[in-house]
């Protein structure tokens, strides 16, 4: 089902497009393509420009906790969970277990949790089952087949699941989106999306960033 937690979160932070695409990108997305500092807390034409803990998914993880109905009985894994923040606002609020999965080792050595495990999404299995799984911003960055196996595994790991991809409505935002992404290798619009997550029997709840 289509869902919306973090549009609000996602349009509060300005972006120069061209700017971006305009500033070395080849160059840029070849270092934010590592994963590691520069990508998180190095210059923003690398990736995130600082990736850093200011309190804003704590309406996120509140929006989950009481969406999913987590307690102290859930357990819950993220898939490119980053540093851990929004995980990390979930096992407070909630009171309940935590696992965390990224591809960068820089997150996994510089996490916030303790339960953090370096794990590529697109070819690696699940170790457990889950009530709850989500991935924010990171199946697009997948290759096609690679996010097939990771909509499977998600398919197969847990009773409920939460994705974040981002897509475009109009030339504009695919412009914009083009522009922007350092990392992605999926660029859809909501039609292809749903197409793939019906072809493949995806049975959570899904949300769309754009780039407005």
């Amino acid at each position: 089902m289509l869902v919306n937690f973090i549009q609000e979160i996602h349009k509060s932070t300005p972006r120069d497009y061209m700017g971006r695409m305009n500033d070395h990108k080849v160059e840029c997305s070849e270092v934010a393509r590592k994963f590691g500092w520069d990508f998180f807390d190095g210059e923003r034409r690398f990736g995130y420009g600082g990736y850093r803990d200011d309190g804003r998914w704590k309406q996120v993880a509140r929006k989950l906790v009481d969406e999913y109905g987590l307690d102290y009985a859930s357990e819950v894994a993220d898939l490119g969970c980053g540093k851990g923040f929004l995980l990390r606002d979930i096992a407070e609020i909630a009171q309940c277990e935590v696992s965390g999965y990224d591809i960068s080792e820089y997150c996994t050595e510089n996490n916030v949790l303790e339960l953090v495990w370096e794990f590529d999404i697109g070819k690696d299995n699940l170790p457990d089952d889950f009530d709850l799984i989500i991935s924010i911003n990171a199946l697009h960055n997948l290759t096609l087949p690679e996010l097939k196996y990771a909509i499977q595994q998600i398919n197969e790991h847990s009773k409920n699941a939460y994705i974040v991809v981002e897509s475009y409505r109009n030339v504009q935002e695919l412009h914009n989106l083009q522009c922007w992404s350092l990392t992605a290798e999926c660029f859809f619009c909501p039609e292809e999306w749903e197409f793939l997550f019906d072809a493949w029997g995806y049975k959570g709840d899904y949300e769309f960033i754009y780039f407005e």
